[in-house]
């Protein structure tokens, strides 16, 4: 059995952070976190704290922190390809599961673990090519993920017996090996889908995203470095996103890593949530053609935009259930634009939009967050480099989404985290104790 040295750093790290954890609820566990109202629970929990997610915070000012690092600072500190500029997703979860900044041997020494297991089984193809060709690509996905189970190691020593201290080594090989078929799973279903099942075999000397952009067919650098980057802003979101919180969710009843991440996915694809980077594209589509093709005027597209409101429709890509300002995210995608295509159509319609619609949903009083989010702009990017099928773009998010939530998930059974179980109530009790 080869040697895992990830693996053998992060053992190191379970007891002493167990023993912090430990100490501080010993000590502060009856302290209140705050209080919360009847509108909050009837408004999907919202800013109800209730979880412990150690890999990611989004601060409704600053936007996401990975471990304590913004957008900004990953892309400063992380690792870059050489000649690239794009941090590298493998850094990215080598920093949200060790909890410290990766160097360039260490960020090697992931790519070449996750190339050894990417081996998908060929049953798993057999599963996607069972549905019709026409399904919905997250559909197929998360059939590739199920199918994917047959492997997991946490399922089989759980059958065999394991002490509950040692639940995370087998999660930790589930979660890795999910990791590194994924690309190769959601490539095949691009190309199963959009290009006649004409498969490209993967190239083990490429790096995580280099290697996805093959198989799907962008063998461009510039593309490569979009998938550096794209993989790494989508990575994670704190915990109490739907699929974040799926995977936490189920993976608490001790469903193994494959079962918990297609749960995940199952809530990704909902179009108040990861559904609407496609959503987004088709609402900028289907305004530019009913405008006449071409460069709308701000005019043209306020017009448009108060359209969309006027029939109760939400204008997609805009407006966040934490952030209160321009999702760093998006900037991030937006400076990549303006390096790489400043002068591209879709991007000038992207950018007009992006100074014509806060003003408007800011002026109808009902949006606390009237900012484009990260949704609003990576279709434009992937369209520029001929990645058009949009209906494809949540399973890109997708397989980013693994990195977060499955380092998060390895810590969960580290931490022996219970199952998670809130307690409910009715509009009647409700009604009985405060309506008198």
């Amino acid at each position: 059995m080869i040697t895992d040295k990830l693996k053998e750093h992060f053992r190191s790290k379970i007891e002493p952070y167990n023993k912090k954890v430990k100490d501080f609820v010993a000590q502060y566990g009856d302290q209140k976190l705050g209080e919360y109202t009847i509108a909050q629970v009837y408004q999907g929990m919202r800013g109800i704290t209730g979880l412990i997610y150690e890999t990611s915070k989004l601060d409704p000012e600053e936007g996401i922190r990975f471990r304590g690092y913004s957008i900004p600072e990953i892309q400063e500190k992380l690792p870059k390809y050489p000649g690239g500029k794009q941090p590298l997703p493998e850094g990215l979860f080598y920093l949200l599961l060790m909890d410290e900044l990766p160097d360039d041997d260490a960020v090697r020494r992931m790519s070449n673990n996750w190339v050894r297991r990417a081996q998908v089984p060929p049953h798993v193809f057999k599963v996607i090519d069972s549905l019709p060709q026409h399904a919905h690509p997250m559909t197929q996905f998360i059939a590739g993920i199920t199918a994917l189970r047959t492997e997991s190691e946490f399922q089989k020593a759980y059958r065999q017996g394991i002490s509950k201290k040692d639940y995370w080594d087998p999660v930790y090989e589930d979660a890795m090996n999910l990791i590194a078929r994924l690309p190769r799973v959601a490539a095949y279903i691009y190309r199963r889908t959009y290009r006649n099942g004409d498969h490209i075999e993967p190239d083990p000397r490429l790096d995580y995203s280099a290697n996805f952009a093959h198989m799907l067919g962008f063998d461009n650098p510039e593309f490569y470095e979009l998938m550096r980057l794209y993989l790494t802003i989508h990575a994670d979101h704190e915990g109490g996103n739907v699929s974040a919180h799926a995977i936490r969710l189920v993976g608490s009843a001790l469903s193994d890593p494959y079962l918990a991440f297609a749960a995940g996915m199952a809530g990704l694809a909902g179009p108040l949530h990861g559904l609407a980077n496609q959503e987004v594209i088709r609402w900028v589509l289907d305004m530019k053609k009913e405008l006449g093709g071409g460069l709308p005027s701000k005019e043209e597209i306020a017009e448009y935009v108060k359209k969309t409101l006027t029939e109760g429709k939400v204008v997609p890509g805009f407006g966040h259930a934490v952030l209160r300002k321009t999702d760093p995210r998006y900037m991030a995608q937006r400076e990549f634009a303006l390096e790489y295509m400043p002068h591209d159509p879709m991007f000038l319609l992207i950018s007009r939009i992006y100074e014509v619609v806060p003003e408007i949903l800011e002026a109808t009083g009902k949006v606390k967050n009237p900012w484009p989010n990260v949704d609003a702009h990576s279709g434009q990017l992937l369209m520029y480099y001929g990645l058009v099928e949009y209906d494809f773009y949540t399973v890109l998010f997708g397989v980013s989404r693994a990195l977060g939530t499955m380092a998060s998930l390895i810590w969960d059974r580290a931490l022996g985290l219970p199952i998670e179980r809130p307690g409910s109530t009715t509009t009647d009790i409700l009604m009985q104790k405060f309506a008198k």
